[in-house]
């Protein structure tokens, strides 16, 4: 389990994040030079070099907004430049895109953030930019709210690319331009002007993910382990009726794909920071805030501890807590990450997307009084952050296009590259691992230079 350094500080990792902006930058550069031999949106590494992979093209907003993420890091113009260009450019086609539950990733990287820099003051205020970008979020989020589906208690969830029976644990972070949307006064309308909330069903989507995806050591079934989450959950579409969990990208039904635990672990604890800034009177008739609070941590907690307790000591886990090759890896939990052994690969992406999980759980819950529970979580993301940033993981190599290495994509498809003479993959990167490394550094820079604390929905919203 992850040895949390107690003594580490958000300020003692600036040297190394300023180092790792030095290499973005030049990363980000090659990558857009790269992008007209592409077809496609970049997806992973080969051999250092991005490639695409049509699949759903549900990284292309992880590619500009990690521009817009380098000139907020560093205030460089030239990126600021870039990420509106290519945003403007490229991106209208997935707000409107009906196949896909991604939409968050793609739109607030994107167009949320510019946003966000607007009304943090970081850009100056220009109002039809300013509109424009609301417009696209307003758009993108009523279209994720469509892929609904009914389930047999009530509620329901925004299905998942492979139809109207799956919920992916995926999309609770992704559900942050659904919420967006409800903010800028957003609503969806259905067949005879039915209006339809889309808090209503951000919030609905957050009680099925918590019910179905996460477990609580309950008893649920033979492999209720607290903390556990199914990367799917399976629905029959007759009635509604949970059916078993499920999975794509992981080992098993019944074990952890860890980006999918990571997913979750960053996705509550962004909706915690927005329910917030919400009033009481929005949230009364949706079952009130102390229920839909209690829901969120209840199971952000749980896939935090899991995380804690079943990563190696340096924080970065192995892709899946299942994986058939672990159990010939002897103690693998007691001592660091191994990102080239003979056996499993691990994912550095889950620990990019975890580190933020685990340090926000950490400011929520200190800013709630919960001063110790606080500290732990936000140690243990300072932690995985410390490993992040150095070697094996932070990439100085300038031939290869990726700054965040030994990250894996779809280890059951065989998608990942594997070295010659190696049994699995590693040394690759992936344009979300890189995304969610630019974001995380992002936030302990600013919690270490006293700068406004980022969130998605950006500051100045009054909770009445």
């Amino acid at each position: 389990m992850i040895r949390i350094n107690q003594e580490l500080g958000a300020s003692d990792l600036l040297p190394a994040i300023e180092r790792l902006w030095e290499l973005s930058a030049a990363k980000i550069r090659s990558i857009d030079e790269h992008r007209p031999s592409l077809e496609g949106s970049p997806v992973f590494t080969v051999r250092g070099r991005y490639e695409a992979q049509g699949w759903t093209e549900w990284t292309q907003g992880f590619q500009h907004g990690s521009a817009v993420l380098q000139f907020d890091a560093i205030g460089d113009p030239e990126f600021l430049e870039l990420g509106r260009r290519r945003t403007l450019e490229d991106m209208a086609p997935h707000l409107t895109h009906m196949g896909v539950h991604d939409h968050g990733f793609h739109t607030i990287s994107t167009y949320g953030n510019l946003w966000r820099l607007m009304r943090e003051g970081r850009i100056p205020e220009d109002v039809r930019e300013r509109e424009l970008y609301e417009l696209a979020i307003r758009c993108s989020g009523a279209v994720q709210a469509r892929r609904w589906s009914a389930t047999r208690d009530g509620g329901g969830f925004i299905h998942s690319f492979n139809g109207p029976h799956s919920l992916f644990a995926d999309t609770i972070r992704s559900l942050r331009v659904l919420t967006l949307a409800h903010l800028l006064g957003h609503v969806l309308l259905e067949e005879n002007d039915r209006r339809v909330s889309l808090l209503e069903r951000a919030l609905m989507h957050a009680r099925s993910t918590a019910r179905w995806a996460v477990y609580y050591g309950e008893g649920r079934d033979a492999w209720d382990v607290r903390g556990r989450v199914a990367h799917e959950s399976v629905f029959n579409t007759t009635d509604g009726r949970y059916r078993n969990p499920g999975t794509q990208q992981g080992y098993s039904p019944f074990s952890t794909w860890t980006r999918g635990l990571a997913w979750i672990m960053l996705g509550y604890a962004e909706e915690l920071e927005l329910l917030a800034v919400l009033p009481d009177a929005e949230l009364e008739p949706l079952g009130g805030r102390e229920e839909n609070e209690a829901l969120m941590l209840r199971a952000a907690r749980a896939a935090c501890d899991f995380y804690l307790e079943h990563s190696p000591t340096d924080g970065i886990p192995y892709w899946d807590t299942g994986a058939p090759g672990l159990a010939r890896m002897g103690d693998w939990r007691e001592r660091p990450a191994e990102p080239e052994n003979p056996h499993e690969p691990v994912d550095s992406s889950a620990a990019a997307i975890a580190a933020q999980g685990l340090l926000r759980l950490g400011h929520l819950l200190r800013e709630r009084g919960e001063e110790d529970e606080g500290a732990r979580y936000g140690q243990a993301g300072l932690t995985v952050m410390a490993t992040l940033l150095d070697e094996p993981y932070l990439c100085a190599d300038p031939d290869h296009q990726g700054l965040i290495r030994h990250s894996i994509y779809h280890r059951p498809g065989g998608w990942d590259h594997i070295p010659a003479g190696a049994a699995i993959p590693s040394g690759e990167s992936s344009m979300w691992g890189d995304y969610h490394a630019r974001e995380a550094a992002l936030l302990v820079q600013r919690l270490a230079r006293g700068g406004p604390y980022p969130t998605f929905f950006g500051p100045g919203w009054i909770h009445g």
